[in-house]
Parts: structure tokens; sequence; C-alpha cells
């Protein structure tokens, strides 16, 4: 997975900030510099997608900049 933040950068583009294996893997990564939420899907090992997470109104989900804050500071 080429999009994930190499361990060792202190200040990684995308962190991610939730994960669940059940059938196949989902996860939840966070733009730590626009804040934009994306949603990851993995189906066994054949097939994935990524996508920009939505709210009711049909806009990014967007991480405020006091918890993107936080990120930086790890």
């Amino acid at each position: 997975m080429g999009f994930l933040p190499n361990k060792n950068n202190k200040n990684p583009r995308f962190v991610e900030i939730y994960s669940q294996s059940v059938a196949g893997d989902c996860r939840i990564f966070v733009d730590t510099v626009t804040g934009v939420n994306y949603f990851w899907r993995r189906e066994n090992s054949y097939a994935a997608g990524l996508t920009v997470m939505v709210n009711a109104d049909g806009k990014p989900v967007v991480t405020p900049p006091e918890v993107l804050a936080q990120f930086h500071s790890r």
C-alpha cells in the first residue's frame, strides 16, 4: 500500500485513524494538510478502493485544525 505513511516520518501526510478487519479491511485516513478524511476498503487481496468521505450534504468530511495539530505533535 504505497499511500501509507513511512512510520519513521515525524510528519506524515496521511494518518490512519480507524482500522477494522472483519471480511476484508476497512480503514479511515486523514490528510494532515487538508484535514480531508478518506475511506479505504480492501476485499480479500483482489480488489480495493479509496474514496473521500462525505457528510449528509455531500461535502467532504474534514477533521478540524485543532485535531490535526495533535497529529503533528506526535
